[in-house]
């Protein structure tokens, strides 16, 4: 692993090589071509992420979408406000524990993001085409990974700037 010095510093800038910073430059480009498609056909992004994340599952909790969906749970909730007014979602108790909150996506909601769905993954694969189906597979089980190993430091954080 390279370690940093004066001399490499002064000929990249940091975070041209620190992974956050391109996780997150690449997040943002890749995620910003598709939302044009999203907004093209007249929902939000936050009302794509939900409807994306719950289309084909189970029911999922409030917090758990709010992890999925990259969004606080507050502002969640008010995305939930408004799509469940259409009839996209609906909001169930928990059988487990009825402190809990579960999401499901309604047939209404799912009959929307079916129109989404095949243009996401046409899209990811343009996305992913030059780098072959192998590296392809690579890239997104690193990717899940490095997600599962850092899932848990999230929520601790998320916690605190709540």
């Amino acid at each position: 692993m390279p370690v940093l010095t004066k001399h490499t510093c002064a000929q990249m800038p940091f975070v041209d090589d620190y992974l956050p910073a391109l996780l997150t430059q690449a997040s943002h480009l890749i995620s910003g071509e598709f939302h044009r498609v999203v907004s093209a056909k007249g929902f939000t992004i936050s009302e794509w992420r939900v409807l994306a994340s719950l289309a084909g599952g189970e029911p999922m909790s409030i917090g758990r979408l709010a992890q999925v969906t990259v969004m606080k749970q507050p502002t969640v909730t008010r995305v939930l406000d408004r799509m469940e007014e259409r009839g996209h979602v609906k909001r169930i108790a928990s059988e487990d524990d009825r402190r809990v909150t579960l999401v499901r996506i309604t047939a209404s909601g799912g009959r929307l993001v079916a129109g989404l769905i095949p243009l996401a993954l046409e899209h990811e694969r343009r996305v992913l085409e030059p780098f072959g189906l192998s590296r392809a597979a690579e890239l997104k089980a690193t990717l899940k990974r490095m997600i599962d190993l850092h899932k848990d430091g999230a929520a601790d954080l998320a916690d605190e700037e709540a």
